[in-house]
């Protein structure tokens, strides 16, 4: 049995409309502490929407969101990531002509209230630069800590994306499509580090992927036709009969 202190992450009656369209209303979720949890649903389900509303990015019309008990409904993006949510995004937003060394020593410095340096003086932030080479050990990065970002391959971008988000210390760390533009080995592969490496954070995916989704994912949450319609372990969603005319198709 969960009570609100194994809660981390969670919304009451959230609601967003775009004009007269309303995407949802009345959504109650919760986030428990440490987990690994998966949101899915079909196209159209209001998934993205759901974690721009939970990040900042967009506004509700209604309800609240709570990190930690305490309302966050108001913030902006910036001030979530400083509290501790933190999103990666389906489509990556690196820096292509930076290294990630030069990245990651760019995301402490913010991290830690430094004022951000120019990219000369990054040689002088020496604590930054041996906790980004610690990072990139730990996600099999080091060999390319001094090669454009840009030339790296997609599966190292992706890795290198959630190292930044680590980087970040998030009590939550929020993955939108992790697997999106991988094989589905490379996705395997690339889920598996990640919660393997951020072990001890609690994680929230989007994905559609249902077999990384019943792999991964400890609970799952399921959004359909404006509402949620679904919240459980991977094996009481496979065996609901309203997510299988939902989103399962069968």
């Amino acid at each position: 049995m969960t009570t609100a202190a194994d809660t981390v992450l969670a919304t009451r009656g959230l609601a967003k409309a775009f004009g007269g369209l309303q995407v949802f209303s009345g959504i109650n979720f919760a986030l428990q502490r440490g987990e690994c949890h998966a949101v899915i649903g079909p196209n159209g389900a209001g998934k993205s929407t759901f974690v721009a509303l939970l990040t900042g990015l967009l506004a509700p019309s209604a309800g609240q969101i709570l990190l930690d008990g305490q309302d966050i409904t108001r913030q902006p993006p910036a001030q979530r990531v400083a509290a501790g949510l933190v999103r990666t995004f389906q489509i990556n937003t690196l820096f292509p002509s930076l290294t990630p060394l030069q990245s990651l020593v760019l995301a402490l410095c913010q991290r830690d209230g430094l004022q951000q340096p120019s990219l000369r003086a990054l040689a002088r932030q020496h604590a930054q630069i041996d906790e980004a080479a610690d990072l990139l050990a730990r996600f099999g990065l080091h060999g390319c800590a001094d090669m454009s970002t840009g030339s790296l391959a997609y599966g190292q971008q992706r890795l290198l994306e959630v190292a930044l988000a680590c980087a970040l210390k998030p009590r939550v760390l929020l993955l939108d499509e992790p697997a999106a533009g991988l094989t589905t080995e490379q996705g395997h592969a690339l889920l598996e580090q990640v919660t393997t490496l951020a072990a001890g954070t609690t994680l929230l995916f989007i994905e559609h992927d249902m077999g990384l989704v019943f792999r991964f994912a400890q609970r799952v949450t399921v959004l359909a036709g404006g509402a949620l319609i679904a919240q459980g372990s991977p094996d009481a969603i496979r065996s609901d009969a309203a997510v299988r005319a939902a989103y399962l198709g069968h």
